[in-house]
Parts: structure tokens; C-alpha cells; sequence
């Protein structure tokens, strides 16, 4: 699929991993639709930032763990650029818990991370797929992680939700098949602000890396881009981790 003139919708947009992908997108000639849930000044910086280079973005808030802001939120876009043909899932949360302190993961922090990290992502895909069926082709990636494949992470609620986050690209690759393709990109360690003044517990997580980099979050939207243009595949968890799990 070749990304110009198609019209992107990123989840988290405005910060991090999300940004890089925002920018990514519009350098490749995409709409994008640039999400936010608190961070407003960002997204509205991101998207100047594609306006100044001659692209085509706006800034939309909605909390992603609500329907009705979701569903709202993919109408105002759709009624902006004409539709939606791409999605990135990539606003996630976190909380940093030791693994072992199963007392500090409250029924709060699992309830708070799995309506953004999960069923934020399905909401979200709920809410394009009618726009992409209607065009007979779209894509979707999922943020993922490692932390989803080997149970370490920031926190145990968070390790989960990500393997949860690998189970729901599956499973809503063959919901959405033959028209829309879900893809999941698991990262590993990238330097983000959620590790901002982490920096030591950042490389203690991720000792062994072969490539003896952390990977930066335009390393992996230039990657997300390149799984939203494959066409022939969908379905598939796929790792980036600068050898980090190997």
C-alpha cells in the first residue's frame, strides 16, 4: 500500500513513539489525525510541525478507553479528510512497579491500563474498520512489546496487557480479514519520556542488547510505516528490539 494521499489516525500522537509516527506518515505523503487524551500542547505542536513542511494534519482529543469519544473522534476525522484508511494503536500507559510488589498492582492499576492499553485498541479499531471495509483495504498496527512475550517490564499489569495486545491483533486480523490487515510492532527498550529520569532501570531491563543501542522512537515509526504498506501480511507480532530477546 503506498501511504500517500491515504489518511492516518495515531493514537498518542503527540509525544514519543506517536509523534515519530505522526511525522513519519506525513513525510510519506499521509493525512494524519494526530490523538490525544492530556497532551494537547504537544499534539498541536506535532501537528504544526507537519503543517510548516507542507502537510496535512489536525489534532483530536478523545480518550481512547471511551467509546463514545472514540466514535466521535473517528467521525470529526472522517468528516476532515473523507475517511480513514490507516490506524496506529499507539497510546499505551504504564505504571513502574517492581514485578515481585503483587500488592502495589491494585485493582486500579489493572482496571486504568487495561482500558487504554487493550480495550482502547479494539474500541479504536472498532471504529475505523467501517470506513476501511467501505474502501476494500486498510491496516492497522498495534502497539505492542516485549514485555508481552517475556513477562518483564515497567510493571506485571503492564507486561500483561501487552501479551493481551498480541492476542487482540490476532484475533481482530481474522475478524477484519480479507479487507483490513492488524499487525503488531513490539518494541523494546526506546528511549520515551516514560523512562525520563529511568534511565539506569531503562538499561538494567535491557542488558544484553547485540546492537548496543536503545532504540529511538523513529526507529520504530519508520518500521510501523513500513508494516502499513506490506500487503501481504497480517496477523504477525514482530519484534524490534535491537537484539535485546534473541
Amino acid at each position: 500500500m503506498n501511504l500517500s494521499e491515504k489518511v492516518a489516525l495515531v493514537t498518542g500522537g503527540g509525544t514519543g513513539i506517536g509523534r515519530a509516527v505522526s511525522l513519519e506518515l506525513a513525510a510519506c505523503g499521509a493525512a494524519v489525525a494526530v490523538n490525544y487524551s492530556r497532551s494537547e500542547a504537544e499534539a498541536l505542536e506535532t501537528v504544526q510541525r507537519i503543517t510548516d513542511q507542507g502537510g496535512r494534519a489536525i489534532a483530536v482529543q478523545a480518550n481512547v478507553a471511551r467509546d463514545t469519544e472514540v466514535r466521535q473522534m473517528v467521525e470529526r476525522i472522517a468528516g476532515t479528510f473523507g475517511t480513514v484508511d490507516l490506524l496506529v494503536n499507539n497510546a499505551s500507559i504504564t505504571r513502574h512497579i517492581p514485578l515481585d510488589d503483587l500488592e502495589a498492582a491494585t485493582e486500579d492499576v489493572w482496571d486504568e491500563l487495561y482500558d487504554v492499553n487493550v480495550k482502547g485498541m479494539f474500541l479504536c479499531a472498532r471504529a475505523v474498520a467501517p470506513y476501511m471495509k467501505k474502501n476494500k483495504q486498510g491496516a492497522i498496527v498495534n502497539l505492542g512489546s516485549i514485555a508481552g512475550t517475556t513477562g518483564a517490564g515497567s510493571s506485571l499489569p503492564y507486561a500483561v496487557s501487552k501479551a493481551a495486545v498480541h492476542g487482540l491483533t490476532k484475533s481482530l486480523a481474522r475478524a477484519l480479514s480479507p479487507d483490513i490487515r492488524v499487525n503488531c510492532v513490539a518494541p523494546g527498550a526506546v528511549a520515551t519520556r516514560w523512562w525520563a529520569g529511568r534511565e539506569e532501570q531503562m538499561h538494567q531491563l535491557a542488558p544484553n542488547l547485540l546492537l548496543q543501542r536503545i532504540a529511538e522512537p523513529e526507529d520504530i515509526a519508520k518500521f510501523i510505516c513500513s508494516v502499513l504498506e506490506q500487503e501481504a501480511m497480517t496477523g504477525q507480532i514482530i519484534t524490534v528490539d535491537s537484539g535485546q530477546t534473541l
